[in-house]
């Protein structure tokens, strides 16, 4: 599965898109979120930092605790 990432900042919790950064990666199909997570973080250079995650039917929004950033993690 090919998999997304758009990790950009924000302005009053909404994404500006003042900077985007995009990668893209392939995972097996059956990977946990946990672990779809886990790369789109070290893709982002944000390992280690405590993040909310939200599912959507789409993909992930992962939002950094007191970054004023957010990832995006679309499946195709």
């Amino acid at each position: 599965m090919k998999v997304t990432v758009t990790h950009t900042d924000t302005f009053c919790g909404e994404p500006n898109y003042g900077w985007v950064k995009r990668h893209e990666f392939v995972i097996n199909r059956n990977a946990s979120q946990r672990n779809i997570t886990r790369q789109a973080k070290s893709l982002a250079g944000m390992t280690g930092v405590k993040s909310d995650t939200f599912d959507y039917d789409t993909g992930l929004t992962i939002k950094p605790r007191g970054y004023h950033q957010v990832i995006f993690v679309d499946f195709e």
